[in-house]
């Protein structure tokens, strides 16, 4: 169960944002660059690991996935959705759950769980894509969903901010949430991979 399932409710609460893009003239394309970049600023907050900037980062990686959603609604309201659209959102959104992780792994110095998690947030994103590209259709099951991933990111940052002591076996809130990425990301993948199998 992931939060991606309450996509329709989220699109419901979308029409100011969408009629903000409008007004500003920013194409679905510029939305997913914006987002990016928003991204980045999070991963840079993350890494100087001060309790400010895990609150400004966490803002900010709510923020990207916010407009993540928006991107998506303008395309569909001025009827200019394109696998072009798609495709740049994809690799954009891949690129900035690297960044993101990074700049967590960077601000903590667990270089080997930032590795573990990064590549379980790839791969569970990758077998979304390709189950897609094998025709099965697009899958956003499984524990869990890149909704879910920056819904704990943003948890995280808030808690970050209150506390960067060890609490569990000697691992911090964030070590923790690397720890969760890896195991759950390539967890998911699996169950991805089984589900999409059983389809073939």
């Amino acid at each position: 169960m992931t939060l991606d399932q309450f996509r329709p409710v989220a699109d419901r609460l979308l029409g100011p944002w969408v009629s903000a893009a409008q007004w500003l003239g920013l194409t679905p394309d510029q939305v997913s660059v914006v987002a990016f970049g928003v991204a980045v600023v999070a991963a840079g907050a993350f890494a100087v690991a001060d309790p400010i900037f895990y609150l400004f980062g966490a803002i900010c990686v709510l923020l990207n996935g916010w407009l993540d959603l928006v991107d998506g609604a303008l395309a569909r309201e001025e009827g200019i959705a394109s696998d072009g659209g798609d495709f740049l959102d994809h690799v954009l959104d891949r690129y900035a759950d690297i960044v993101i992780i990074a700049g967590f792994t960077a601000g903590v110095g667990a270089y080997a769980l930032g590795f573990l998690a990064v590549t379980g947030v790839l791969m569970t994103s990758y077998l979304g894509t390709q189950i897609q590209a094998v025709g099965i259709g697009r899958e956003y099951g499984g524990l869990l969903g890149r909704a879910d991933r920056l819904a704990l990111m943003g948890v995280v940052g808030v808690l970050a901010a209150i506390t960067t002591a060890p609490l569990v076996v000697g691992l911090n809130v964030v070590e923790l949430l690397l720890v969760l990425l890896a195991v759950v990301g390539h967890l998911t993948a699996l169950q991805r991979f089984r589900g999409a199998w059983a389809d073939l």
